[in-house]
Parts: C-alpha cells; structure tokens; sequence
C-alpha cells in the first residue's frame, strides 16, 4: 500500500472529529451511513450475525434506513413508523463521531466488502441515487473484464516519465513529463497517488473528514501505479511532438495518466502540469528554511528537493468564500493556468535547445538527453473541464499552440471577449451527461468559416469517463460514484485518444498512420454522436 493507515488517535487533532467537524461533516456522516446501509441491504445476513460484537449496531440501521426514506421520499413522504425513526443530523453526527474510534475497523471493513463484491457485480439493474463522489472533475465508464488497473500505452513506444520542478517558489512550474523511453526489465512504476496530501487534498475537495477518506481512498487507490518506467532513459528517435496538458478543477499532474501514456506511446512528449491556481485539490512548492534541524521531511519520496535548505508548503482547493461571486475568480485562475502552460511550453524550448535547466526536485533522470528531440513546430494544448477552458485560454495567448483538444470543456471560466483571438483548429470531445445547452452555446461562439472546429459527443459517458478513476472502480461502485458510465472506459477513451491522434495528424501535418482513424472526428461510430446530444434552441443560434 502507499500509505500506512494510522490508528485514528494518530491523526492528529487537525483530522479528529472536533466541533468544526461536527458543524461540516454532513457528507462524511451521510456517506458513512450509506455505507452502513448498503452493508445492511447486501450483506445483511452476514452484518446480523456479527451484531452481538457491536452493541449499537440497531441505532445505525435504524439510522441508516430512515436516511434511505428521507433521501429518496423526503419527510413529508416517509412513512410514520420510519419518521419516528428520524433524528436530526447534528445528533446523528454526534452519535457517529463519538463512536469514530470503536467502529474506525468497522468503517473500513465495510468499505473493503462493497468494493470487493462490485468487482464481481456487472449488469446490476438497481443503482442507488447517491451521487456524493459525483463532485470529482475527473473520470467515468464501465469495467472490462474486472482488471482493476490503468491501461497502457498501445503504441509503438515504451513510456517513461519523470517530475520536473523549475522554481522552488510558488510561481515556479510543476510539471510530470511522459516520454518515449528504452525498454528495460522490470522497470519501477511510480504511484498514481504520490502521497497522502494528494488524499488529504480530495477529501478537502469533497467535503469529507480527512480521516474516514483517507482509509477508504488508500484502500481503493493506494497500490495503484501508472504503467510508465520512473525516470527511464529517454529513447531518442528523430523528433517527437509535444502536447501539454491542463487539468480539470479538483485533480493534479497524475490523475489523467491514462491519455498521458497513450499519447507518449504514440511518439509524443507530454507535460501534464499540475496547477498552482488553487483549483488542483492539493499541490506544493517548497520554500527556503535556515534552521535544518527543525527541518519536516518531505511527504513524497519522489519529491524531495535537492537543497536541504528547502521545506514543503502543501496548497489546497479553495472553495468560494460565502457570498462570494465564482466568475471572477474561475477567470482569475483560468489566466494563471495559461500562463503556467506557456512557461512549462518555454521549459521544453530550453530543454530542447541544451540549455542547462535545474530540476528543483531529486531526480536521476538527465534532461540534457532531450536536447534537440522535440519538434517544436508541432505544439498541441489539451485539457479535460476546467483544463478544457484553459486549452481556449492557452490558443488565445500564445500561437506556438497549433491547435487545442478539450475534452468535456466547462466554459464557464472563460470571458467571451477572446474569443475571436482564438484562430488555431479546437477539437471538442464531450461526454453525453456532462453538457447542458449554456455550454454548448458558448462553444458555438468559437465556430469559425475559416478556423477548424470540430464536435463530438461519446455515447455512455459521463464527465469521469476521461481521468483514471474510471478504471480503477468496478462496475457498481463506478456507478454509485459516478465515476463510470454506461460504456466500457476502454471504449470510452480508446475513441478519444484515437479521434485525437487523428486530430492532431491532420492538424499538425505528420507523417503518421493516425488519419486512419479520421471518420472519427466526424462522430462515424456507433458509440459516437456528431456534435452534440444537446438540442438547441434555435433562437439561441
């Protein structure tokens, strides 16, 4: 596992159950209660039998079956034997977390078995109407033959990867670089969490105590890698071309790993920057620290930095402030996104061009054996949601970026006004769930009878149906979390990276065999729509 799983009193007080917690804690009460539930409804010969060894295991059901009635019915609905069942959340949550530390096994123990059994569960017609997970911006689709894992590359290349950090400081670049590598044998794969902020940062994101999710995203994901040798040689071969890729609100650098190594087995070289807007769930940079023997050791053993006189500041999502007006800070950040695109872009040109470029972080990859490998005449920008609406930002700025694939892009962030500043070929790739008609419209007013500009919506899919959670759930639990959707994700994005690479061959004008994949970008497939699912309103167009 990646990360030991403390005793809860070793949590520390920030993450114990404490008066702020009982005040916000609502979804990590309900969540848990759900779970109790689910256990009760699947398992509930099994739950009964091992009662006797928890005395207050009737006030849970009993609380977990009149939440059922609550949320599906409502109170006025719910029947009188189960709304004299009822108690008000605060009391609930104080019943919950007073117990934290007696059931914290039973918490994961629960978890473990709902996992476990959706691995085995396919075609289940009845999903319950709980979508607290749903608040990821990141990923979606259905299992494949029960492999729990993100899939490989399928090209021609071995991938590798490595993390580059230039500026030590807040307004530094943080990048993960996939690469075309040698091959070798069995090579070390790295994480797909790096460390346990990156939970800490997704509970903070989801609204849920860091303690409970902690165990749970650490059982789920902990032992996951990503199919891509740590700090393998580079394998040079002629010039490859480059994409970055941005993001989407919540996520980090590793989260989309999936399209990242696809695309490097292609013959690509892909930096996925990890944001510093505020909008990644957690993220860090280091500052400098005099006093050594005070000193915190750093969180990620693939993180450390190469002075001694550098220390972690972890940074997490910053949700609005109350009363506070979103526009104007998406916009803010969706700027500082295109400008940290742009100068990861310029990191590549030095890096290209031999200049000596100082990797913050410890690392035995040597980038001078990039030198002169990148084709920078062809430089693609691609991003998922909020990472979809920096791609519009990032073609507006800066022309090195030929064109722009957006992947289930979230317009909202984006001031019209640039628009027309934007002439290079945009790619949307849309899930069918995700989109809503004000969205699409605003796509619409990036069409253009001289600039390419082409749709398509997949059929089955959601807006998770594009990072790597997708793969990592079973059929059920994907659902219930809605992180799958109705088609296999392999399907899913194999569609996407294909219509993509065609995309990108047409719009680059490569020399490769991926225009075989063209009727793609026109929606000619069965699992594809042209355009859009949404219908829209013809005075709106």
């Amino acid at each position: 596992m990646l990360l030991h799983i403390p005793h809860s009193n070793a949590i520390g007080s920030r993450y114990s159950p404490s008066l702020k917690a009982r005040k916000q804690g609502c979804v990590y009460e309900s969540f848990f209660r759900r779970i109790v539930h689910l256990e009760v409804l699947f398992h509930k010969k099994s739950f009964t039998q091992k009662s006797a060894h928890f005395p207050h295991r009737s006030k849970l059901s009993r609380i977990c079956d009149s939440d059922t009635y609550v949320s599906s019915r409502g109170q006025d609905e719910a029947p009188p034997a189960q709304r004299g069942l009822q108690l008000p959340l605060y009391v609930t949550l104080v019943l919950l977390t007073s117990m934290y530390s007696v059931y914290r096994l039973v918490q994961l123990t629960l978890v473990k078995k709902i996992y476990e059994w959706s691995k085995s569960t396919s075609g289940l017609k009845f999903i319950p109407k709980w979508n607290c997970l749903a608040v990821f911006t990141m990923g979606n689709s259905c299992g494949h033959n029960n492999t729990m894992s993100i899939p490989p590359g399928k090209g021609p290349h071995q991938v590798g990867c490595s993390d580059l950090m230039v500026g030590h400081t807040v307004h530094g670049t943080f990048l993960r670089l996939y690469y075309p590598c040698q091959a070798s044998e069995n090579p070390q794969l790295p994480e797909w969490v790096p460390c346990r902020e990156y939970f800490n940062g997704l509970a903070d994101f989801m609204k849920m105590n860091r303690a409970l999710s902690e165990r749970i995203f650490n059982y789920l994901f902990g032992s996951c890698k990503i199919p891509a040798a740590w700090n393998a040689s580079f394998k040079p071969d002629g010039k490859y071309p480059v994409i970055i890729f941005s993001h989407g609100l919540g996520a980090f650098r590793t989260l989309y790993s999936a399209i990242c190594v696809e695309l490097a087995s292609q013959g690509f070289i892909v930096a996925a920057v990890e944001h510093r807007d505020e909008s990644s769930s957690a993220t860090f940079y280091f500052r400098e620290h005099t006093e050594p023997a005070t000193k915190k050791h750093p969180s990620c053993d693939i993180a450390k930095p190469v002075s001694d006189n550098l220390e972690e500041v972890w940074m997490y999502y910053r949700p609005l402030k109350t009363g506070e007006s979103e526009f104007p800070l998406r916009n803010k950040q969706v700027k500082q996104r295109a400008d940290e695109c742009i100068r990861a872009l310029d990191i590549l040109f030095d890096i290209n061009s031999g200049k000596s470029v100082e990797n913050v972080l410890q690392c035995d990859f040597d980038l001078s054996t990039m030198e002169n490998s990148m084709d920078l005449c062809r430089i693609a920008i691609m991003g998922h949601s909020f990472g979809g609406a920096t791609v519009i930002e990032c073609l507006c700025k800066e022309v090195k970026f030929k064109c722009g694939v957006a992947l289930d892009t979230w317009m909202f962030p984006l001031d019209e006004e640039i628009f027309p500043g934007v002439k290079q070929p945009i790619f949307f790739i849309n899930s069918e769930k995700f989109q809503w008609i004000g969205n699409i419209i605003r796509m619409k007013k990036l069409d253009s009878a001289i600039f390419p500009r082409k749709m398509i919506t997949i059929k089955g899919t959601v807006h998770q149906s594009f990072p790597d959670f997708t793969f990592l759930t079973g059929n059920w639990i994907g659902r219930l979390m809605k992180l799958k959707g109705e088609i296999d994700p392999h399907i899913a994005l194999d569609l996407s990276n294909k219509a993509t690479l065609a995309f990108l061959q047409r719009c680059l004008n490569m020399d490769r065999d991926f225009n075989q994949w063209d009727p793609l970008i026109d929606g000619k497939d069965d699992n594809l729509i042209p355009g859009t699912n949404i219908t829209i309103p013809q005075s709106s167009v």
